[in-house]
């Protein structure tokens, strides 16, 4: 083990749809190690499979992958940074081969990229797994609807990769914190069951998988919680050390902040027990760490530990649940919120009238109750301007089409002064549920493929 090595590891992406620049950055200006893209939230592998159905011709991996890895290859293949992602989705073996393509139109050749696989096990999760966790009903009551269904792997198979020498590592369903794991566990030789280190290595993990949310994004509140040029976030860059202690930071000269506060809140943000944070690699203990602001956006954070991994790892279920139609129109002006009444009792009229067959109806005032719902205050101030937003959950396409068609009658059927959006846009869209359940984790094995640009 290196004890006097610092590694740098930057964060590429917390989601599908984020930006792209502060990647970029990164990756030009960061002087990383490794740069880690976490692009899946719960529902993206089930969303890719109802796609996957629908169009015979998408590829299976995010689709993104092109737009970031055109913005990071040329920096990071030039200064030696490594990259690893879980932009394969349901087909990291294609996103790997695609990965492999941009490289040579870059004329960059000799590259290894590992495609990590193996998450998915729809065709056998009904024998592994007899419980969902959160109705505590059989599996087996999902088998006519379930679409897909993948364990959540940890950072062994990346660590594999690495000692074999890839330089890219794509994945499919990898818990967020492996992803950045695993470049400490390969660089410091740490034991997969030292639970202390591997335990800190995720809880840093989980600081950074959400990108600027450390560094001031979904932190600002103006007046209360200020945060210099938002609009000019950075991505956070851990600087580890081999002990598991790590200084958060960012490129210089960009907006945001890292402070006390930001470090706190995404240390908490979707932990059930700061205790006991389950993942495939460890169980969290985040209660002894020490937080300590170095320097403006420089926190140190120490302290960081963990307990021995459980022997189940978690799956999650796809499945399909009918659909939902929905639309919108708007009032605007003094009596915006009678017109806005009248129109709901309209509706509900209309759609009795067409015998809307659905599982549940909503119609909110955009502007008033649509957040709050039932809470909202009987005093609440009448606003200047109402979006009624028209929402129904049904079994069938067509019944949700119903929605769209009865919302576009509002145009000139309708009450004075409504305000119609053009109606050609899709409105309606199928649900994917999705549900959890634990499997044996010796029942779920990865595996590797490789490939050189």
């Amino acid at each position: 083990m290196n004890d006097s090595k610092i590694l740098r590891i930057g964060a590429g992406a917390a989601w599908w749809g984020d930006r792209i620049e502060p990647a970029a950055l990164n990756a030009e200006r960061g002087r990383l190690d490794y740069l880690c893209f976490e692009t899946m939230a719960e529902a993206t592998v089930s969303a890719a499979q109802v796609r996957a159905r629908r169009d015979p011709s998408f590829p299976g991996y995010d689709t993104y992958l092109d737009d970031r890895m055109r913005a990071v290859l040329p920096a990071c293949m030039r200064q030696g940074t490594r990259i690893i992602s879980n932009q394969g989705w349901i087909n990291p073996q294609g996103a790997a081969r695609r990965i492999v393509e941009l490289l040579r139109e870059l004329g960059i050749t000799g590259v290894k990229v590992a495609a990590v696989g193996g998450s998915l096990i729809t065709d056998r999760v009904l024998s592994l797994a007899p419980t969902i966790l959160e109705t505590g009903a059989p599996t087996q009551s999902i088998a006519h609807s379930l679409i897909s269904a993948e364990a959540y792997l940890g950072a062994a198979p990346i660590v594999d990769a690495l000692a074999e020498g890839a330089q890219i590592v794509v994945t499919g369903r990898v818990a967020d914190p492996s992803l950045f794991l695993a470049p400490m566990v390969h660089e410091f030789g740490w034991d997969l069951l030292d639970h202390e280190r591997v335990g800190a290595g995720s809880a840093i993990g989980h600081l950074m998988e959400c990108g600027a949310q450390v560094t001031g994004g979904y932190f600002a509140d103006p007046g209360l919680k200020d945060v210099p040029e938002p609009w000019n976030l950075a991505f956070p860059i851990a600087e580890v050390d081999a002990e598991g202690g790590v200084t958060l930071s960012k490129v210089e000269g960009t907006g945001g902040m890292i402070s006390l506060q930001t470090v706190k809140e995404q240390m908490l943000y979707e932990v059930h027990d700061p205790a006991n944070y389950i993942t495939p690699d460890v169980v969290v203990d985040f209660t002894q760490a020490r937080i300590e602001q170095l320097a403006p956006d420089r926190v140190r954070v120490t302290g960081l530990t963990g307990k021995p991994r459980t022997p189940t790892l978690k799956v999650s279920m796809g499945c399909t649940e009918g659909f939902i139609g929905e639309d919108m129109f708007f009032y605007a002006g003094p009596g915006a919120l009678r017109r806005a009444q009248l129109a709901k009792r309209i509706l509900e009229e209309r759609l009795r009238i067409v015998k809307l067959d659905a599982e549940e109806v909503r119609i909110d005032f955009l502007g008033l109750n649509a957040v709050h719902g039932a809470a909202t205050p009987a005093n609440a101030p009448e606003p200047y301007e109402v979006a009624v937003r028209v929402a129904a959950r049904t079994r069938s396409r067509e019944e949700a089409v119903k929605v769209g068609r009865e919302v576009d009658g509002m145009a000139v059927s309708g009450i004075a002064h409504t305000g119609k959006r053009v109606p050609h846009q899709e409105r309606t869209r199928e649900v994917i549920g999705v549900w959890s359940s634990l499997v044996p984790r010796e029942q779920v094995t990865a595996h590797i493929d490789y490939f050189t640009s």
